[in-house]
């Protein structure tokens, strides 16, 4: 159920919309579950920008980017310093909008770890979605490594594999890898649509192909499978969406 706080009824020209965020807003609609909004610019932000995620996961996985342990993580040094933990700092000077986008434009030069490709995707998204501009001024010291976020790149997570939506990041986990390649202990992923999702390092599949993919790493002998794990996580979108709001209010201020 959708609960619009300033009254306004759900509703939107009809070629505003994807068909994937109609699919999302009908299921938000007749769920269970209350989402309130601010106001439908809010409504609308979320949309577009799980839109703009789908569109990064499919952006990597066509980039050409390398699965890496941080041991061996590689990245393009004309605009990313490779930290000895094998993380990436921007570099002094460079704007970080060219940053991220070189990633997805000249993926042979990276590789890197999953849960590292799903914090890049979600910049690549907020990129989408504010502009350059905005994405300058907000996150000028980006370091890629693991979970490690931008302040301004906030992330809450819930338990309710009933409520998932395209543009969520969930988590297949392999209880019983091989201790010998601890980087198959699980996969995280981008969901695409329903049942369908992106994994760096396994590609594009069902949630079948993902377990089974991470079942071929288990330990020899194993018969415990690797399962989707009820642990959802997204963006704060409208804390993503008060980014251009303070932008639009510090334009107002020097006028």
């Amino acid at each position: 159920m959708i609960v619009i706080l300033d009254g306004s009824p759900v509703q939107f020209p009809p070629r505003m919309l994807t068909e994937l965020e109609k699919k999302t807003l009908r299921r938000k609609m007749n769920s269970p579950v209350v989402y309130r909004y601010p106001d439908l610019e809010a409504l609308l932000f979320e949309l577009k920008m799980r839109t703009n995620i789908v569109e990064a996961a499919k952006a990597m996985y066509a980039s050409g980017v390398s699965f890496a342990t941080f041991s061996n993580s590689r990245a393009n040094d004309r605009f990313w310093i490779r930290t000895p933990d094998g993380g990436f700092l921007l570099r002094p000077g460079v704007p970080p909008a060219v940053a991220v986008n070189d990633i997805f434009e000249n993926g042979r030069l990276y590789a890197f770890e999953c849960a590292g490709a799903i914090i890049i995707m979600m910049y690549k998204a907020v990129l989408e979605t504010i502009g350059d501009d905005a994405f300058n001024r907000h996150f000028q010291r980006l370091f890629l490594r693991d979970w490690q976020t931008d302040r301004d790149l906030r992330l809450i997570t819930h338990h309710n594999l009933n409520e998932t939506y395209a543009g969520d990041v969930l988590y297949f986990k392999n209880p019983d890898h091989d201790p010998d390649t601890p980087e198959w202990q699980g996969e995280n992923v981008i969901m695409l649509d329903d049942n369908l999702f992106f994994g760096h390092g396994i590609g594009i599949g069902s949630g079948a192909d993902i377990i089974a993919q991470l079942n071929r790493a288990r330990r020899p002998g194993s018969m415990i499978s690797a399962y989707l794990q009820d642990l959802i996580l997204l963006p704060e979108f409208e804390a993503v969406r008060m980014l251009t709001m303070r932008e639009d209010e510090g334009e107002g201020a020097a006028v």
